[in-house]
């Protein structure tokens, strides 16, 4: 296709950019979407929240809409400064972070508080692997990125990093779903309906003209159609080149379209459509003033190559404007208040939203899904609170047993060790004579991680529960597996290859006799869901469901008498420990959670879902705080006495209270 621009006239910024849209577009559809696919894909039963500025709100925009289209999910688009301010949209909800430059003080704002308050991955997807927003990742855990390398930086306006991001997006929901030719191979084969986007802009022209002499522009859309006119009002606006409103078709007829009688010379009508909403659009354009200009940007649809299409569509409708106004939107004159605009620091004066003081409470009552519960049953909740932290904290511990995955390292897949700060605190504990015990599901990967981490001595004050409990010795002693098989894993293990080979979303399983079967899906996808699924096969089966649990990746099946408690039982048989004087955490508290065994225990602590008893598993940690920044909250307030036994000071704070680990 030709370059969409008059070359009689002087070549802007904005539309030197726009001559490499057809490389960039090849280059989008040549890249690796392995991992963003993988990171769609275990976002799939749930809701996404993009968060992004200016034509990465586009990209946001776009990407909660393919969300919606290919999921029924509804998803938000946010600017970073909704998240900022209300952090917990984050809680429940998959975050994807989009920052073309990565340097927007914004973004890296919104990042830090999305990954305190989130229990959900958090992505961050960018075209500089060195840039701020990076650094900052780096020092965090549990946040996944998305690096897909632009060689030229946009100018002031989102082009060709918006292209990329785009069609990334677009082809990652696309070969999830096996759409067939969802986009064209070519850029020169985008359509706006039948026409090629060289006639379409074209067509334009005489539009274009009447919307610069009135210096306004409406775009009413299909909201199937909202990314593109979203990022027409971005672009018009932080360019100044038009006055800007947009609004769905039906919208616009609540009311806005009293600007058509009253001031009808500022007006000038554009509309995105598709055929469903055409005819909706023709009878709304027949009772229009007709000196109101209008243009239709006719879309064949709403599938993922009609809205490349239209977004760079509309770049190419911006350009033509801003050649009426003889302005180049790529490199406008920018004030020096407007750079300091740009580069508050957003930390120092919106502070952090205020804790709940309730939020110990809350935890309780959302486990036991009563989310707004009668005042009436607050006294007793509360005394419950109350009487269960006065007991903690009048009471000496000498063993504390953690959970691993979620509670000393991250629960990502890889088999990364806790973070230094943690490991110090358990090589305090140890070597002030605290036995100091970690039950998993995993087997000897957590054995060969603490060996070259901890030194030999604090390794044999750590008694190791492996396999879920399975596999009982202390940190320096490599496990061995018995040679015994269990048949009723046998029979789950056969269950379990033929729900993979009827597509249910497994990404691999591990049989370990004779202690469990380990099962772990698509990276991201709650494991709330898939619990069900491998239940529901297991009872069809006539096989017990009472040693089936659940972590944040994965579900295990346990041959019977396999459990965490058995770390306890034999910490209190091997060291001559009262149960009372040993303390458990653990981050999945309620049943089917796999820690729930541990948080049975009289004393015990969550860092994420406590457990629905009243008297036990309490989630005391702030409400932002979760996983190992809870562990990390709860060790910095274990005080040993010096006679091997500890004890929980909960306030006030011991040290200095750390931020989220590195």
């Amino acid at each position: 296709m030709t370059t969409l621009h008059d070359n009689k006239m002087p070549l802007t910024q904005y539309d030197s950019e726009l001559q490499h849209l057809a490389e960039t577009y090849t280059a989008a559809m040549g890249a690796d979407v392995s991992r963003l696919k993988a990171a769609i894909a275990g976002a799939s039963e749930s809701s996404v929240i993009g968060v992004g500025s200016g034509g990465s709100f586009t990209v946001a925009s776009l990407l909660c809409n393919l969300h919606e289209a290919y999921t029924g999910r509804v998803s938000r688009p946010s600017t970073p400064l909704e998240i900022i301010c209300n952090p917990t949209l984050a809680a429940s909800s998959p975050v994807f972070l989009i920052s073309a430059e990565g340097k927007n003080p914004d973004i890296i704002e919104a990042m830090q508080r999305a990954r305190r308050h989130s229990a959900r991955p958090v992505h961050v997807v960018t075209n500089r692997a060195d840039c701020p927003l990076m650094h900052q990742v780096e020092q965090l855990t549990d946040v996944s990125t998305h690096v897909y390398e632009l060689a030229e930086k946009d100018g002031y306006l989102a082009t060709n990093s918006l292209l990329l991001d785009a069609v990334l997006f677009a082809r990652a929901y696309g070969e999830l779903n096996q759409t067939q030719d969802h986009l064209p191979a070519q850029f020169s084969d985008l359509r706006i309906g039948l026409q090629t986007l060289d006639d379409w802009v074209a067509e334009a022209q005489t539009f274009v003209v009447e919307c610069v002499l009135r210096g306004a522009v409406t775009a009413v859309y299909s909201p199937l159609l909202k990314p593109i006119a979203a990022d027409l009002e971005s672009k018009l606006s932080e360019a100044a080149l038009l006055h800007t409103q947009f609004a769905d078709l039906r919208s616009y007829a609540h009311g806005r379209h009293l600007w058509l009688a009253n001031r009808p010379q500022d007006c000038a009508v554009l509309a995105l459509t598709e055929p469903s909403l055409g005819d909706l659009w023709g009878s709304m354009k027949t009772l229009f003033p007709s000196n109101v200009p209008t243009l239709t940007m006719g879309l064949a649809g709403a599938t993922p190559r009609d809205l490349i299409a239209g977004l760079v569509a509309q770049m190419h409708l911006v350009s033509a404007i801003a050649k009426g106004l003889d302005q180049d939107p790529g490199r406008p004159v920018v004030p020096q208040f407007g750079r300091e605009l740009y580069y508050i620091k957003l930390q120092d004066v919106i502070p952090v939203p205020v804790e709940d003081v309730d939020g110990i409470e809350r935890s309780k009552y959302d486990v036991l899904g009563a989310r707004w519960p009668s005042r009436r049953n607050h006294g007793s909740m509360r005394r419950a609170k109350d009487e269960f932290i006065d007991t903690l904290e009048k009471q000496r511990f000498r063993a504390v047993v953690f959970d691993y995955d979620g509670t000393l390292s991250s629960s990502q897949r890889t088999d990364s060790p806790p973070p230094k700060t943690v490991l110090d605190h358990l090589e305090r504990l140890v070597r002030s004579g605290v036995v100091v015990g970690i039950a998993s599901g995993r087997g000897g990967s957590i054995q060969e991680c603490l060996e070259k981490c901890l030194p030999n001595d604090v390794l044999k004050g750590i008694q190791l529960g492996l396999y879920n409990g399975g596999s009982l010795a202390d940190a320096t002693t490599t496990p061995v597996k018995p040679e015994e098989t269990s048949e009723f894993l046998s029979h789950v293990t056969r269950i379990i290859v033929r729900l993979k080979a009827l597509g249910v979303p497994i990404h691999e399983h591990k049989t370990t006799h004779p202690y469990q079967v380990s099962v772990r899906f698509r990276e991201g996808l709650p494991t709330d869901n898939m619990w069900f699924v491998v239940a529901d096969a297991l009872r069809q089966a006539g096989l017990d469901l009472s040693s089936m649990v659940k972590s944040k990746h994965s579900v295990d099946i346990l041959a019977a008498g396999i459990s965490k408690s058995r770390l306890i039982a034999h910490i209190i048989q091997t060291f001559k420990i009262d149960p009372y004087e040993i303390l458990t955490l653990g981050d999945q508290g309620a049943w089917p959670g796999n820690d729930s065994a541990l948080l049975e225990h009289r004393f015990s602590l969550s860092v994420d879902v406590p457990s629905r008893r009243l008297d036990r598993g309490w989630k005391l940690a702030p409400s932002h705080r979760r996983d190992v920044d809870a562990s990390l909250w709860y060790l910095e307030r274990f005080i040993e006495d010096g006679t091997g036994a500890f004890a929980v000071h909960l306030s006030p704070p011991v040290q200095t209270e750390s931020t989220d680990h590195a």
